[in-house]
C-alpha cells in the first residue's frame, strides 16, 4: 500500500472517531433538553386539567318549594320549570321540602333523587356512563318539585323556618365534607307562623339582632354551616310599606350568615 493511500485512510478514521465527524452519534444538548422537558410538563399539565374537569366534585342539594300564597302567580312556577334544571346539573344528590302552614311536619313530600351514577350502574367510572345517568334522574328533579305546589294548606300562614329545618335534615344525613352544599329556595320569604311573623315584626337593628339571637338560642335557625343559598322569589308579593323592603332583605342576610350560610342570594 502507497504511503499516500495509508494516510487517506489515517485521516477519515480520525474524522469519524471526532465528535460531530461522519460517523459520531448526536447527543441533545441541554438547550433541547429543556425544551423537550418543558413539552412534557405541559402535556401532563393539559391531561391534568382534563381528568380534573371530568371529576369535578357535585353537591348535595336541597331544594324549597313554597305552596302557600306564593305558589298563585305562574312566575313562580315558570321560576321551577326554568332555573331548577341548570341548579340540577351540579348536583350529585337532591332533597325536597315544601313551605306549608306546617312545613317541618307535613305529610306533602317527595323522595330525593340521587343523580350520581351508583357503582353498580358504572363500575368503570366511565364518563359516558356518568352522563347517560345523570341526564335521565334530572329529568325527574323537575316534575317533582313542581308537584310540591299543590300541597295542602296545612293550617293558616307560611312556615319558612320549618321548610328549611326539614330540608336541613335530609340533607345533614347526607353531608360529606369533600363535597359543596346547595340550597336553592322558591320562596317569598314571608314567613308568618310560629316565632317568626314578618309581617308585624320589628326592623330596627337592635330587634332585629335580637329576633335572631332568639330563634338561634331556642334552635329555630337551620343549620346551614357552609351552605350556598340562592333565593327565588323574594318579597315577590310586596304586601308591606316599600321602606320596609331593604329591612327585610337585612334581616334575611343577617338570620341566613347567622345560620353559617357562606353565600346568600336574595333574587
Amino acid at each position: 500500500m502507497r504511503a499516500e493511500e495509508r494516510d487517506g485512510d489515517d485521516g477519515a478514521q480520525a474524522r469519524g472517531s471526532q465528535p460531530g465527524g461522519v460517523g459520531a452519534q448526536a447527543t441533545p444538548g441541554p438547550a433541547l433538553r429543556r425544551a423537550g422537558g418543558a413539552v412534557l410538563a405541559a402535556l401532563l399539565l393539559v391531561a391534568a386539567t382534563v381528568a380534573a374537569c371530568g371529576t369535578e366534585a357535585k353537591a348535595v342539594c336541597g331544594v324549597i318549594v313554597d305552596s302557600t300564597s306564593y305558589a298563585d302567580p305562574a312566575t313562580s312556577r315558570n321560576d321551577v320549570t326554568s332555573k331548577l334544571p341548570a341548579f340540577a346539573q351540579g348536583c350529585d344528590w337532591i332533597g325536597f321540602a315544601a313551605v306549608t302552614g306546617s312545613s317541618e311536619s307535613s305529610a306533602c313530600r317527595q323522595d330525593p333523587v340521587s343523580i350520581a351514577a351508583t357503582q353498580a350502574e358504572n363500575p368503570n367510572d366511565n364518563p359516558v356512563v356518568e352522563d347517560r345517568v345523570r341526564a335521565h334522574r334530572i329529568t325527574e328533579v323537575v316534575p317533582r318539585a313542581v308537584k310540591l305546589f299543590d300541597c295542602p294548606a296545612e293550617g293558616e300562614g307560611s312556615d319558612v323556618l320549618g321548610a328549611l329545618r326539614y330540608v336541613v335534615k335530609q340533607l345533614g344525613a347526607r353531608r360529606q365534607p369533600d363535597k359543596p352544599h346547595r340550597l336553592i329556595v322558591f320562596s317569598d320569604l314571608i314567613n308568618n307562623r310560629g316565632d317568626l311573623n314578618i309581617n308585624k315584626l320589628d326592623l330596627s337593628e337592635g330587634a332585629r339582632k335580637q329576633k335572631i339571637k332568639e330563634l338561634r338560642d331556642a334552635r329555630l335557625l337551620p343549620d346551614l354551616a357552609g351552605y350556598a343559598v340562592v333565593v327565588h322569589g323574594f318579597l315577590r308579593e310586596k304586601t308591606s310599606s316599600p321602606d320596609r323592603f331593604p329591612l327585610l332583605e337585612g334581616f334575611w342576610r343577617e338570620a341566613f350568615e347567622a345560620s353559617g350560610a357562606s353565600t346568600v342570594d336574595l333574587l
